[in-house]
């Protein structure tokens, strides 16, 4: 379920002003019922049932807006997502959207940027941005009684952003130092970048969110200036709000504020297919660091697929936690690793399904390989047992429910959903497909997308010492 998991955190590239808190604002819910509008047979997770009480409709220019009231404190969970990220993008001008994401703070026709940040201080708003594979998203969380400051500001940098040249140039240098700081000086930053340009070799996903260097320096106002009049259109937005508001009045302001912006044709996404992977692929990277580590990781379907559900669980069993069957065998049983983890990145129109391993210093990699195997094989040919899947959906379905626990989350997760697949709904679909994923179900997938010609093994290790003797 990685349409809301932390492992968007991991994946993608996020933006905050140096002054600013990043967090939003929660609220604590004071019972159960309380945490997602509604939740239905929540003592019996075999009935459990999320909903919310959504509003949503579209403007004639092609916006899409889904209102939640919530009146628990005077607070609004404020949302804009688009409908890009890097898969947008062309080899040359990788990292454009990541880009763009941040010359959206330095100002437009009536908010300059110096006025942005000192607006959102001066009336209590926090805010901030991600990037990712697939959408852009901006969002604040601000005092109820500021919401239409906010949406003034939102419809201006949606449709007069300013892109000088001299913002470009420092915010360059900013991009820059992030990448260095995420992936070129951050061992694990450089796996999963070459994970994913191992897994996809031909699908825009193979190129990291934040951009290759040589790209992030030959950035000009230029190229930004036709990737935003191309996609930040109203047409390929979605607007959330969460929060203490009257649906008819917002539903009006709205009207009046993103009513007068322009529909703009968009271009045919065609992009390349990524082919089946038929022959293992091997990475190995050497950087100075204490200990080996590496990813094996395979293709995935993306996320309108119904595989998805049980590759999310089995990664659950394989990896996940303490309990989970690698970290009881390689940190428990043969303590030859500090920590193990897996995971389902479904993407919209492809997937990654992966599990990891970080070795204790001095031990190699290599017989840990085998046992991860050996995991995976055993997912393949074995049936999970019934308290192994029932622990794996309680855990999945937590983590589904604590998402929602505040207004931020709440938004999050239906602008996630309405981009990825559609439509919100599935938010309230997703526990029961869950529920209904069987140990065949596991045993299937895991024959389907997990055998040796279809694996990608990437390994992070010491470089060698100077005077060292070579294996």
């Amino acid at each position: 379920m990685k349409r809301i998991s932390t492992l968007l955190v991991a994946m993608t590239c996020v933006f905050a002003t140096s002054a600013q808190a990043i967090e939003p604002m929660p609220y604590q819910p004071t019972s159960n019922a309380d945490i997602v509008g509604t939740i239905k047979g929540w003592a019996n997770t075999g009935s459990l049932k999320l909903s919310l009480p959504v509003t949503k409709f579209q403007l004639k220019n092609g916006l899409t807006v889904l209102l939640v009231e919530d009146h628990t404190v005077p607070m609004v969970s404020y949302h804009t997502w688009y409908r890009v990220g890097s898969r947008d993008e062309s080899p040359g001008v990788t990292g454009a959207a990541h880009m763009l994401e941040h010359m959206m703070f330095k100002g437009a026709k009536k908010y300059d940027g110096k006025a942005f940040d000192r607006i959102f201080h001066e009336n209590g708003i926090s805010n901030n941005a991600f990037t990712t594979n697939d959408y852009t998203g901006f969002y604040q969380n601000l005092p109820s009684d500021k919401l239409e400051l906010v949406m003034d500001m939102e419809v201006d940098r949606m449709s007069s952003l300013a892109l000088k040249p001299e913002d470009l140039k420092s915010e360059k240098e900013v991009v820059k130092e992030e990448r260095r700081w995420r992936i070129d000086n951050n061992p694990m930053g450089v796996v999963r970048e070459t994970m994913m340009g191992t897994v996809f070799k031909t699908s825009n996903y193979r190129w990291p969110v934040i951009g290759y260097m040589k790209d992030i320096e030959q950035y000009n106002a230029e190229k930004l200036r036709f990737f935003y009049s191309t996609f930040y259109v109203p047409n390929n937005a979605v607007l959330v709000l969460v929060g203490d508001f009257e649906t008819p009045k917002v539903k009006a302001m709205i009207e009046k504020y993103y009513g007068a912006l322009e529909y703009r044709p968009l271009p045919k996404r065609d992009y390349p297919k990524e082919k089946p992977q038929t022959v293992q692929q091997n990475a190995v990277i050497r950087r100075d660091v204490q200990n080996d580590s590496f990813i094996v990781a395979f293709q995935s379907p993306q996320q309108s697929d119904p595989d998805m559900y049980a590759l999310d669980l089995a990664a659950n069993i394989l990896g996940n936690g303490t309990s989970s069957r690698l970290y009881k065998r390689l940190v428990y049983q043969k303590q030859s690793a500090t920590s193990t983890y897996a995971f389902n990145y479904a993407l919209k129109e492809s997937g990654v399904y992966a599990t990891g391993v970080m070795m204790k210093p001095g031990i190699s990699h290599k017989e840990t390989l085998d046992v991860v195997y050996n995991e995976i094989w055993k997912l393949r040919n074995q049936k999970v047992s019934d308290a192994e899947l029932a622990k794996a959906k309680t855990q999945v379905i937590k983590d589904l429910v604590d998402s929602l626990k505040t207004m931020d989350g709440k938004a999050r997760a239906l602008a996630v959903n309405e981009i990825q697949t559609g439509t919100y709904e599935t938010l309230f679909t997703d526990v029961e497909k869950y529920q209904a994923v069987t140990a065949d179900d596991i045993k299937r997938v895991s024959e389907k997308y997990t055998n040796q010609t279809q694996r990608s093994i990437i390994v992070l290790e010491p470089k060698v010492k100077q005077g060292a003797a070579n294996e």
